[in-house]
């Protein structure tokens, strides 16, 4: 009896278990997660203009040291001090008498001189007469020609003397030799001044346009050359010479925009730099001599550049710059990039990434290659502006002077 009733009762529950669906679940009937979000930006080709930003000093486009070339009291001053003078303005005067006298004295000479050749032209055409006929002998006349010929070198002589005095007299006026700034009067009136003194009367100083010194690394020199002449590779044609702009110690740009004119041959040892000579239009007078400034360079137009946001570029131990994109299946594809300069919180992506590719640039540490993702678009905190972007190398470059 007790038998019967412990069968009975396995039975019962090996049929409750049943009736409840009990035992482990079948792995074809488990849940698929979702693929995860990604947040992605597809890259297009854009214009950027290529540029590197140099440490150049303000060197005046002319200076003139303002000195006497003849002796004599210095009678009046011409000019205001501080003041913008032209080329060939008067500056100042020194005592003209002394000059003047010397001038008359030499009139006279030349007179006396070609007086006296007037006489001897005369004899010589008659001694010419009667040497025809035999009436004087060939000596005679060959004194009288030679005699003639000493007269005309006199004349020679004295006008050259007559000349130079003329030229002393212009002297006593002394005038700008450029257009400038005139600096203070070093030397007042009525002072003695001889000619090519030492100290000079004043100094003019020319300021616009003006120069800018730029130090270019000699390492980087090739490539800006390569820029300019159009040479380097996915650059649009580029001006034969670079623009140039100015900015000030607080990041302002200056006004203006100069263009840059001259390039040393040498190579300084101490920077290992060469320079570069950009002249820039200063109306204003607000760029002074010795002013340290920075000045951008423009090396060329890049027409089909690729920008990668910064955030979806990684770097692997040994330093190669890697992204992550989604291809066109819906998996992750690892990509090994040539970056060049920094644009903004941008990369130039020189290779390894095309117009079209979905960068990843959130979600990164939830994807390895070959997972499959759900890309939705991305929000860049910054991006290039529609006009071009600009792309510029900053160096720092010990200048020697200072």
């Amino acid at each position: 009896m007790r038998i019967g009733v412990f069968k009975g009762s396995v039975a019962s529950g090996l049929l409750l278990l049943a009736a409840c669906g009990g035992g482990a679940p079948s792995p074809d009937r488990a849940a698929t997660p979702p693929p995860p979000e990604v947040g992605v930006v597809e890259l297009a080709a854009q214009r950027v203009r290529l540029s590197v930003k140099l440490p150049g000093r303000i060197t005046a486009y002319a200076v003139a040291e303002v000195r006497p070339q003849v002796t004599g009291i210095l009678q009046e001053r011409l000019f205001k001090q501080g003041a913008r003078v032209e080329a060939g303005q008067a500056l100042y005067q020194i005592d003209p008498r002394p000059y003047r006298a010397a001038v008359s004295r030499n009139e006279a000479e030349l007179a006396r001189a070609r007086a006296a050749v007037s006489a001897l032209r005369l004899q010589e055409q008659r001694y010419a007469t009667l040497r025809a006929d035999d009436a004087v002998s060939r000596q005679e006349y060959d004194d009288v020609k030679a005699l003639l010929d000493q007269r005309l070198a006199e004349v020679k002589a004295a006008q050259a003397a007559l000349e130079a005095a003329e030229i002393d007299l212009g002297y006593t006026r002394i005038e700008a030799p450029i257009k400038g700034v005139a600096g203070p009067t070093l030397v007042m009136t009525g002072a003695l001044v001889t000619a090519n003194q030492e100290r000079p009367l004043v100094r003019l100083t020319r300021l616009d346009p003006i120069y800018v010194d730029i130090q270019l690394p000699v390492g980087e020199l090739r490539q800006l050359q390569a820029g300019l002449e159009g040479r380097a590779p996915s650059r649009g044609p580029a001006s034969e010479q670079a623009e140039a702009t100015v900015l000030f110690d607080d990041g302002t740009a200056f006004s203006h925009t100069g263009t840059l004119e001259v390039r040393d041959v040498t190579v300084n040892p101490a920077t290992s730099s060469v320079t570069l000579r950009a002249v820039v239009p200063n109306p204003d007078h607000e760029l002074l001599p010795g002013m340290f400034v920075r000045a951008v360079l423009t090396e060329g137009v890049r027409e089909d550049a690729i920008l990668a946001p910064q955030q979806g570029v990684t770097r692997e131990p040994g330093g190669q710059a890697t992204a992550l994109i989604v291809g066109d299946d819906g998996k992750v594809v690892q990509q090994q990039l040539q970056i060049g300069r920094a644009v903004g919180s941008f990369w130039l992506v020189e290779e390894g990434l095309q117009p079209g590719d979905r960068l990843i640039v959130t979600g990164l540490q939830k994807v390895r290659p070959g997972a499959t993702v759900k890309p939705v678009p991305a929000e860049i905190a910054v991006r290039p502006d529609q006009g071009g972007a600009s792309a510029a190398r900053d160096r720092a470059v010990t200048n020697d002077d200072g």
